[in-house]
């Protein structure tokens, strides 16, 4: 006799077979359909995963680079199932499918931004996404950033101090220096930043011997959540394995309960200060909030009177901008340092060089325009976020059938020559960032060095990368440099000595030690 719940699973795996049935019906209909399969490009290297994996294990992107040069600028991969999906480093074709808004983030990404940022900025698409811009953009304007940089500097004096306390306490064993790892004290360090600058709320990530706060523990839930595993994946591409009960789901619910609850009162307290700011007719000015957290002044710009019913963002999508801020304004910032520190215990020269000019400056407080009056100092960030992106590749996915217009024309393994790439709605393209950066056809011979003997580079950057949103922006993103900026100018690169590991491969940790002025 069946049980209940063997009837139930016996039902599940029937629906999931028909739906298995249906989908591969579905993919192999669009793939026979679809204009990419006359493409020439290198074959799978598995079913599953076609050549995600090999993209997601390569170093750096020199199999992409690989590919470009054995196939030519614009050519075919394989991604899940061996499904044919589109990749172009041509810069006519890079810029119009970022331009357009027929191209959106794929469905899968957009579940595992979800999962981890929540729905936020970085989730919607369309009528949303430029409704949310449009009240976010007033709190990232440099005006608002540069309000905030006297965070930044407190918390990079704060880890140097910690990074003293260290050497200072390991000199009985080594009268070298400390051997430090600087990874988990960075991210600590732009946690504490991303807290105080973001929300107002102090995380004090960088007191070890204090028990870590709710955001904190949420946080690291958050990270440690990322895990890849085969569920999850198929999660992101099969809606019908989402009903399928999952640690890492359940981990995720329970780290976004938390956070509404904190964002809940983080709001609540956002909107008491912006009403007390209010006029004597209770009306909210744009410009009667400054020097405030960032969620503040998006609280502010959303409250705003000026602002028409139909264009203010609800609660909930406010709301879902925490999560956003706090991994995706963190992460990025944190990396970002990591590889400028990285690069500098590589070459001894460049710290000479960068700590020659930051002790020109005559103050151990210095404001932006301090910073921003360093050229070595704001071309090696440049370089730093040119060599080592923080997000090395991006996707979209076309929502109608379109011709993407090329600069240089490719040839099918028809023989056929091409001047735009037919795609049909369905059809993906990767966004190679990190390839782009590196391209020594855009970039020249030194593409992939970290070279800073050429700060002219970013004087006259190429007019062909100049013209692609996405690629210069981040370059020169000012809120992530005015972070980066202050991170290296108080952070041992001006204070001490790195250097890596030369016995084995790059590493972290780091070799810090006291560097005298003379």
């Amino acid at each position: 006799m069946t049980t209940p719940v063997g009837l139930l699973l016996s039902v599940f795996a029937s629906t999931a077979a028909a739906f298995a049935l249906w989908k591969l019906i579905c993919i192999v209909h669009h793939e026979l359909r679809s204009p990419l399969r006359h493409l020439r490009g290198p074959k799978g290297t598995s079913f599953i995963y076609g050549s995600i994996l090999d993209i997601c294990m390569a170093e750096d992107c020199r199999l992409q680079q690989q590919w470009v040069k054995d196939y030519g600028k614009t050519l075919r991969y394989k991604g899940p199932f061996l499904t044919n999906r589109l990749f172009t480093v041509d810069t006519c074709a890079i810029n119009h499918v970022l331009h357009s808004s027929d191209y959106q983030k794929p469905s899968y990404i957009r579940y595992g931004a979800a999962q981890l940022l929540g729905e936020g900025l970085l989730f919607v698409e369309g009528v949303q996404h430029r409704q949310q811009r449009r009240i976010l953009n007033p709190a990232f304007g440099p005006a608002e950033i540069r309000a905030l940089t006297g965070i930044f500097l407190s918390k990079a004096i704060r880890l140097c101090d910690v990074w003293s306390s260290e050497i200072v306490n390991n000199a009985a064993t080594n009268t070298t220096g400390a051997r430090i790892d600087v990874v988990p004290w960075l991210s600590r360090m732009t946690l504490d930043v991303i807290g105080l600058a973001g929300f107002h709320y102090n995380v004090d990530a960088l007191n070890a011997n204090e028990k870590p706060s709710e955001l904190n523990e949420v946080y690291a839930t958050i990270i440690e959540n990322q895990q890849f595993s085969l569920l999850v994946a198929l999660q992101a591409w099969v809606p019908l394995f989402r009903l399928v009960p999952g640690d890492q789901l359940r981990r995720a619910q329970i780290s976004q309960r938390t956070m509404t609850r904190i964002g809940k009162e983080l709001l609540a307290s956002a909107k008491a200060t912006v009403r007390a700011c209010a006029t004597d007719k209770r009306e909210i000015e744009k410009s009667s909030l400054h020097g405030r957290d960032l969620f503040t002044l998006l609280v502010k710009a959303n409250m705003a009177t000026d602002i028409p019913d139909g264009q203010r963002l609800s609660d909930g999508d406010v709301l879902a901008q925490v999560p956003t801020f706090l991994v995706a304004g963190h992460e990025t910032t944190s990396a970002a340092v990591t590889w400028a520190l990285y690069a500098m215990a590589l070459a001894p020269e460049i710290q000479t060089k960068l700590r020659e000019e930051l002790i020109s400056v005559r103050t151990d407080t210095p404001s932006m325009d301090d910073l921003m009056a360093l050229p070595y100092l704001d071309a090696m960030v440049r370089e730093t976020l040119r060599l080592y992106a923080p997000l090395p590749n991006s996707a979209r996915v076309a929502t109608k059938d379109d011709v993407i217009p090329l600069e240089q024309p490719f040839t099918d393994k028809r023989g056929v020559v091409h001047h735009g790439i037919r795609i049909r709605k369905g059809d993906q393209v990767l966004i190679p960032i990190l390839a782009m950066n590196t391209s020594e056809e855009l970039w020249g011979d030194d593409a992939h060095e970290f070279n800073d003997r050429r700060p002219e580079r970013w004087d006259n950057v190429p007019e062909a990368v100049s013209r692609i949103p996405g690629l210069v922006e981040s370059l020169a993103n000012f809120p992530r440099r005015a972070q980066v900026m202050y991170c290296i100018s108080v952070s041992p690169s001006s204070t001490y000595f790195l250097r890596g590991d030369p016995t084995k491969k790059p590493q972290l940790p780091l070799l810090l030690k006291p560097y005298q002025r003379g």
